[in-house]
């Protein structure tokens, strides 16, 4: 097996990884702590979730004119073996991103990572209220297609039993080493790299929301994970419970986040946020020391909003006669989302009883908004958006760069509040100093 057939890119960090034998992300998150010294400021590396071909192509933009590390984290839902809502197969995924980033001219590290991989995080485990032993099998399926495609890190996260309230602490950390048990034999098994691997949920599932059952969960981790003969293999990321959750009027709490971190430390960990969408003081991450946080939903706000933008321009032009056959995007688009049902998920234990038009029009309207990655990539969706844009194209819209900017400025609000900017930069020069 060659260089190019696992690995998504032929950048120097890469390289040198695969020379050192040592997982890419483990590599960066320790060049990023010697980058860090005193008068330096820390970088917090940015998990872009695949919600759409636009959303992947503006964030690989981003990653070369900006010269960040380029880093997506795709769930379950988005790419799986059967599609996922993007279409996309983990193989298919990865052959895009190669695609695109040399389209575009991007040369540095395209990182591949799963998001919450674990049994009932995919929305199809639950609708088929699968049990443990068949959602467990799926998972584990969906890894080895993972490692097979070239991913780079697992986020192995087995906090949530549909058919459990709240599965016990040590419940969560048997499932979870044997989820990196079976990832490591299939990679040794079929010769791949080393992988890092990402563990726990921000969620208050499992009983580690608290500094004191955190650093349990990873003391018992440790200890599973010798007992299993798996000294060799141990996480770079924990996830964190840093107060962030999918809502407008999201916060990142520093001083919770920064005890975290303390903990983690002292195990060799990175603390990595989920839900940063929407936060209100994303500069906090670093100054905190967060290896890590991950973004998705607000893209796909700003995917939406671009499109409604351009659906407004697309019924002025055929009010006045000057286009015959208009794609009605924003119709297709909040009909196909409503019809999809999983805005669902998001509702507050108040509103559950609730249907979609009974809730408060802010609600609808946010709920339609991220909602929006859910059916993006759906064949109506996409021929609409193609009818738009030959529309617009003759007036002089280009309404795919309209897509990718408003895309590129929520990608550049977490790049500069990250201190990302030129980081690729400082992590080859520290690298080169260090061959």
């Amino acid at each position: 097996m060659s260089f190019s057939d696992y690995a998504p890119d032929e950048s120097l960090v890469r390289r040198v990884a695969i020379e050192k034998n040592t997982p890419i992300v483990d590599l960066i998150l320790k060049t990023i702590d010697e980058l860090s010294g005193p008068g330096a400021a820390r970088a917090t590396l940015l998990g872009l979730c695949p919600v759409s071909e636009a959303a992947i192509r503006a964030s690989i933009e981003c990653a070369k004119f900006l010269n960040f590390p380029l880093f997506f984290v795709a769930t379950l839902n988005q790419v799986d073996v059967d599609g996922g809502y993007t279409g996309l197969t983990q193989r298919d995924f990865v052959k895009l991103v190669r695609r695109e980033c040399e389209e575009i001219g991007y040369r540095g590290p395209a990182i591949i990572a799963l998001d919450h991989g674990g049994p009932w995080l995919k929305d199809r485990h639950v609708a088929e209220r699968l049990g443990f032993e068949e959602a467990f099998e799926r998972v584990k399926k969906s890894i080895e297609a993972c490692i097979s495609a070239g991913y780079d890190l697992l986020h192995i996260d087995t906090t949530v039993d549909i058919w459990s309230k709240r599965p016990s602490m040590d419940t969560v950390v048997e499932r979870t080493v044997e989820l990196i048990e079976h990832a490591e034999a299939f990679r040794e098994e079929q010769g791949f790299p080393r992988l890092s691997y990402e563990v726990g949920t921000e969620e208050v599932h499992g009983g580690i929301t608290s500094p004191r059952l955190f650093e349990e969960f990873i003391r018992k981790l440790k200890a599973k994970l010798r007992e299993r003969g798996l000294e060799s293999v141990w996480p770079c990321f924990i996830v964190g419970n840093v107060g962030t959750f999918l809502a407008p009027d999201n916060r990142f709490n520093p001083e919770k986040a920064k005890a975290l971190v303390k903990i983690a430390g002292s195990y060799g960990l990175y603390v990595k946020g989920h839900y940063t969408d929407y936060v209100s003081n994303p500069e906090d991450y670093p100054k905190a020391g967060m290896g890590g946080a991950n973004v998705g939903p607000e893209l796909a706000h700003a995917e939406y909003e671009a499109l409604e933008e351009l659906d407004r321009l697309e019924r002025i032009l055929y009010r006045r006669g000057r286009i015959g056959n208009p794609s009605g995007i924003m119709r297709r688009l909040d009909e196909a989302i409503v019809r999809s049902g999983r805005w669902r998920k998001w509702l507050t234990e108040e509103e559950r009883a609730l249907s979609f038009e009974e809730l408060a029009e802010d609600r609808r309207r946010w709920l339609l908004a991220t909602g929006a990655r859910y059916v993006l990539s759906t064949p109506e969706i996409r021929g609409a958006r193609a009818r738009l844009h030959d529309n617009l194209k003759a007036f002089g819209v280009r309404s795919e760069e309209v897509v990718a900017s408003r895309l590129r400025d929520v990608i550049w609000k977490y790049v500069q509040a990250f201190n990302l900017k030129d980081l690729l930069h400082r992590l080859s020069g520290r690298l080169i100093e260090k061959v």
